[in-house]
């Protein structure tokens, strides 16, 4: 059974578990994820897809436009389906992220996607495996959506550069470490290596 996402217990384990961690925790105070539990999947996906590669002000832009294209401004695979490609297009969509949210939209109507509730039901790595047979949706995209928006509190992006960077400069190595390294490392952080991400993360900041 998964452990459920409690802040206090998770940091009490990492500090414990690992001393230079336990400095990252001091520095930067307490954890403060946040949450963003999404409607459906297609929604928290579409707009995945639609921020990857860009900054924030100018992605909320374009997911705003796609959105107001469908009624109500809710995100619907048969709605986008049925939207042209020129609509698409003008509302600021690379023919790249065009297909790929496409693709999301024709499995999603086909059932291809699980709902939250089944989602919730489902491992890590059987979410990873169905997910990523979306055109443009890799691990990395896949990990956000287990933190972040499914609260899953033991995933260790280490396709993420930054979680790379953090784990080299706090803990002094001179090489950026390779996944398999940070994996080896972060088996002490379990149940907890969303958290301990979180930490990562935050200790570029401070």
């Amino acid at each position: 059974m998964k452990p459920a996402l409690n802040l206090r217990t998770a940091v009490r384990h990492l500090k414990t578990a690992d001393p230079v961690l336990a400095g990252i925790i001091e520095r930067v105070g307490p954890c403060c994820w946040e949450l963003r539990p999404a409607a459906s999947l297609f929604e928290a996906l579409l707009q995945a897809i639609i921020y990857q590669q860009l900054h924030a002000k100018a992605a909320s832009n374009i997911h705003g436009r796609v959105l107001a294209l469908m009624p109500g401004g809710v995100a619907d695979p048969a709605a986008l389906l049925a939207l042209g490609d020129d609509s698409l297009r003008g509302a600021g969509l690379s023919r790249a992220k065009l297909a790929a949210i496409r693709d999301l939209a024709d499995k999603a109507a086909g059932g291809a996607l699980p709902t939250v509730e089944e989602a919730h039901a489902l491992t890590d790595d059987q979410l990873i495996n169905r997910l990523t047979a979306v055109r443009g949706i890799g691990p990395w995209t896949v990990h956000m959506l287990l933190i972040f928006r499914l609260g899953r509190p033991d995933v260790l992006p280490t396709g993420d550069f930054a979680i790379r960077k953090a784990f080299q400069v706090s803990w002094r190595k001179r090489k950026e470490p390779k996944p398999e390294a940070l994996e080896k490392h972060a088996r002490a952080w379990r149940p907890w290596r969303s958290v301990a991400s979180w930490y990562l993360w935050r200790s570029l900041d401070t």
